[in-house]
């Protein structure tokens, strides 16, 4: 699979159809939670941002779904993430199992306040 996407909705496109309305289900959360975030690629994979900062990303893969909240995003929800395998700054949602959509959208919007308040105090 190549790297080299030019937007997301060419990555989404890149993946099984069952993969696909998981992705777009994803994407669909954090827009709603962060209407304002502005949506690229970044590392190979979808990446939002708001004001000027990461906010969240995520990434499909044969059997999992990864999604990277930034350190602060895992570690604000840590035990509701507890049950799923994680590494450094990522979780990862297995395929076979619900997408936790409603915890996404909470980390998002934690991470969109996050983003805000940070934004703030710089000026």
């Amino acid at each position: 699979m190549t790297t080299e996407f030019s937007n997301v909705d060419e990555y989404i496109s890149s993946f099984p159809e069952n993969i696909q309305v998981l992705l777009k289900q994803i994407r669909a959360t954090i827009v709603a939670k962060a209407p304002e975030a502005t949506e690229g690629i970044a590392y190979g994979m979808p990446a939002y941002k708001t004001y000027g900062k990461a906010l969240v990303y995520f990434a499909g893969f044969k059997k999992h779904i990864g999604f990277y909240a930034t350190p602060t995003g895992h570690t604000e929800f840590a035990a509701e993430l507890s049950i799923y395998k994680q590494g450094k700054g990522s979780v990862q949602f297995p395929l076979d199992s619900p997408i936790p959509l409603d915890l996404i959208g909470r980390i998002v919007a934690f991470r969109v306040q996050e983003n805000e308040s940070k934004s703030r105090r710089k000026k």
